[in-house]
């Protein structure tokens, strides 16, 4: 495999010469299981396992390698199998907070150049997530696309592109039909060499359909719809990695049922610039836009400029930031009482002896 047709470029090989060249190649993550990866190289396609010292060194889940990202290995002799022992730094990455209580982030998809953000014209159809979806995309350094599937689904496909334009703002939309052929041919146009392109997007949407269709073959299982709903079934269960036959990379993942934010600041200030641009002109800097007088996002919601529902997300979204700041400095902390509990005791050994 050709290196600069996997998106390899000056950014990584400048990063490359930093390491020691002891190590034979460069590979690109294709797929993450529990245990092992696998990776495109000038080899071919490779089975790898971290080696120890990265493993021991990883001190959160975003230090180990994940689909997309651009890894240093030993190639093991006579064997399509590989060990890694660097993860070289990226230039961008989708992530979101790991579902759960855990404050602690994980990263979809790394060192990709657009992210479709996938929301199918039936029962998933969420103006309000795709905001979600779109801040979390500005923040990702990837450029957003919005890619509206089962239109053949939808008795009024007009009617929803307008609600989705009105929280688009200015982001490219494109409406498609998996089973009608329709709209597919459009999307080509993202997939340059070593274009990277991932997919996000809920269960069922159509992400594994539309994967196969730009590729041309059954690559990926896909699920079809349940009887009495039109549901698709959730059919992926691990971020993978696949290249296309003209050119260009495509990332898919398993769909999420719960995306909380990660470290969005930029993306947030990016997307509701026009909100944080009105509050400049709030009586109190400290503003809430709550019931404050003097509030101009709320005068501006009441002049018909602002959306109430807009600023709901946006104030929703901050909040979720905030709370989520405050759980990673308190984990900070812990860390660090941790570090020097332990240090205290192996002096203390040492004055024993």
């Amino acid at each position: 495999m050709d290196l600069n047709n996997l998106g390899w470029n000056a950014f990584f090989e400048k990063h490359l010469k930093a390491i020691s060249q002891q190590y034979l190649g460069v590979g690109r993550i294709s797929c993450e299981n529990k245990n092992s990866y696998r990776l495109f190289s000038e080899y071919g396609e490779l089975t790898a396992i971290i080696s120890g010292k990265l493993r021991n060194n990883s001190n959160n889940r975003e230090d180990s390698p994940a689909v997309g990202d651009w890894v240093v290995f030993e190639k093991i002799e006579n064997e399509n199998k590989a060990v890694i022992h660097h993860v070289l730094p990226r230039k961008s990455k989708f992530s979101r907070k790991i579902a759960g209580n855990t404050t602690e982030e994980q990263i979809l998809a790394a060192n990709i150049d657009t992210v479709f953000i996938v929301s199918s014209l039936n029962y998933d159809f969420n103006p309000r997530r795709i905001e979600r979806y779109l801040t979390m995309a500005w923040n990702s350094g990837a450029s957003p696309v919005i890619v509206l599937t089962k239109s053949d689904l939808c008795q009024n496909p007009d009617e929803m592109l307008l609600q989705v334009e009105s929280v688009a703002f200015g982001t490219r939309i494109h409406v498609i039909s998996n089973i009608l052929n329709q709209g597919i041919d459009v999307l080509r146009q993202y997939f340059l060499t070593g274009n990277t392109v991932a997919l996000i997007g809920s269960s069922g949407v159509g992400k594994s359909t539309l994967i196969n269709k730009l590729i041309g073959e059954d690559m990926l299982t896909t699920g079809e719809l349940r009887k009495n709903i039109d549901k698709g079934r959730h059919t992926t269960t691990n971020r993978q990695m696949c290249v296309l036959p003209e050119g260009g990379l495509i990332v898919d993942s398993p769909g999420m049922r719960e995306l909380q934010l990660w470290d969005a600041d930029n993306g947030l200030s990016q997307y509701f610039d026009d909100i944080e641009n009105i509050a400049q002109n709030c009586r109190y800097s400290d503003c809430k836009h709550d019931s404050e007088p003097g509030c101009a996002v709320k005068k501006a919601i009441s002049q018909g400029i602002l959306d109430n529902g807009r600023l709901e997300s946006y104030i929703k979204m901050k909040n979720e930031l905030e709370f989520l700041s405050k759980k990673q400095s308190q984990k900070a902390s812990q860390i660090e009482r941790e570090k020097w509990k332990n240090i205290h005791k192996q002096i203390k050994n040492l004055k024993k002896k």
